[in-house]
């Protein structure tokens, strides 16, 4: 069961990076809105940000899969669902050049890649607690996005340059429709999932307990904490012109710097356990901090395929630290009895704030900073440092990572 379950979230995270709007349609997207249509990095971002807002409601697909069984099932119909309607939305990507047209297939294959995300995170925690090996799934998942993410990165890079714009963002499309059929051979064959009738008590109780969670403070200060936190001038999209129009990278080029970022969170996801996963809570993340503020501030050294190369690397392995330090402070705030739920919305919150900060990076490049990628960058700088002051609000002291706070308080 552990292996069938290892291969089936392998299946679903190489799916997810590579099927996600910023997986491999990305640069072709990019690159075909800028050449064809003559959009600004604004534009760009604005466009791309309205794909994150069914990431930003993923509590709402785990509450239905949850307490509201299809067919008596509550795993398996949604993420068969969410796949078929995955391959036909990029199927139909692949019929459409409007912006305005693809605005809708694109955000129907984002809302069916964020539900099969999030069943897929259920099947994770039910049997990652029921068989003991919840760490072993998570870093499975961890390990096949990233990876996805690299082969993503260079094929998109790869048609975007040998393709016509038009040309390249519909073979990408046709080749992500193909991904969702791995995720239902997956579905079908190697994950349990019993019948389940709509339990009305325990949706009672746990509404209740949401109650008493969401009054609490320490709560709110940590949502707040993460929402300031990811929040700093974007720079993924200005990056992406300044590379293009001043630098005269290859399209080719630049999706090899995405998998070379890649690269790095893989390799600081895997010195993780040698280097921070003994820090304490507090000390990581001032580290984490640290390490995103020098890491954007030395994009002002941005000159060359070499530096670019050495810089994206170091910004995949700084982003990981990050991800770990916040993420496990947000399990650890997690209040018993609605654990998911409440997991899921504090991933909301990063992913609002990264969205927004997508879009005031741009703003700013265009608008404020006059296409100077510097200004851009020693403001990102800034507000990632500004977290340092953030972080004595959160009271942490001395606890260990992955020690919940009430375990922390009893102990004391």
């Amino acid at each position: 069961m552990i292996n069938r379950l290892l291969v089936f979230f392998a299946l679903v995270y190489v799916v997810e990076g590579v099927g996600q709007v910023e997986g491999l349609i990305s640069q072709p997207l990019s690159f075909y809105l800028k050449e064809v249509h003559g959009w600004t990095a604004l534009e760009v971002s604005a466009y791309l940000t309205i794909f994150n807002f069914p990431w930003i409601i993923k509590p709402l697909y785990g509450a239905f899969s949850d307490f509201v069984p299809l067919l008596g099932y509550r795993r398996k119909p949604y993420l068969l669902a969410a796949n078929i309607a995955a391959a036909g939305a990029f199927l139909w990507v692949t019929q459409l050049t409007a912006p305005g047209e693809l605005l809708w297939a694109l955000e129907l294959t984002a809302c069916a890649m964020a539900i099969s995300s999030t069943v897929c995170g259920a099947v994770l925690v039910e049997n990652g607690r029921r068989l003991g090996e919840s760490g072993r799934f998570v870093n499975q998942q961890w390990l096949w996005l990233n990876a996805a993410t690299i082969f993503a990165s260079i094929a998109g890079g790869a048609l975007a340059q040998r393709l016509p714009p038009t040309s390249a963002l519909h073979v990408a499309a046709a080749i992500v429709a193909i991904a969702p059929l791995a995720v239902l051979f997956g579905t079908v064959f190697l994950i349990p999932d019993k019948k389940t009738p709509i339990d009305l008590p325990a949706l009672r109780t746990t509404f209740a307990s949401l109650v008493t969670a969401f009054s609490k403070r320490e709560l709110w200060v940590v949502g707040l904490f993460l929402f300031l936190y990811y929040f700093n001038p974007g720079l993924n999209t200005p990056l992406y012109y300044f590379m293009t129009d001043n630098l005269k990278f290859s399209q080719g080029y630049i999706g090899i710097l995405g998998s070379i970022e890649a690269a790095g969170c893989i390799i600081g996801a895997l010195l993780y356990r040698v280097w921070f996963e003994d820090m304490s809570s507090k000390r990581l993340l001032n580290l984490s901090i640290a390490l995103g503020t020098v890491t954007t501030a030395a994009f002002v050294f941005l000159s060359g395929e070499t530096s670019a190369a050495i810089l994206s690397f170091c910004s995949g392995f700084a982003a990981m630290v990050a991800t770990v330090a916040t993420v496990t402070l947000a399990t650890d705030y997690c209040p018993p009895r609605s654990e998911g739920f409440t997991f899921a919305v504090m991933m909301s919150i990063i992913n609002l704030s990264t969205s927004l900060s997508g879009t005031f990076g741009a703003f700013l490049f265009d608008h404020v900073f006059h296409d100077s990628l510097t200004l851009l960058i020693l403001s990102s700088a800034a507000f990632t440092a500004f977290a340092f002051v953030l972080v004595p609000f959160l009271h942490l002291g001395n606890k260990r990572q992955e020690r919940s706070v009430a375990a922390t308080a009893v102990q004391t």
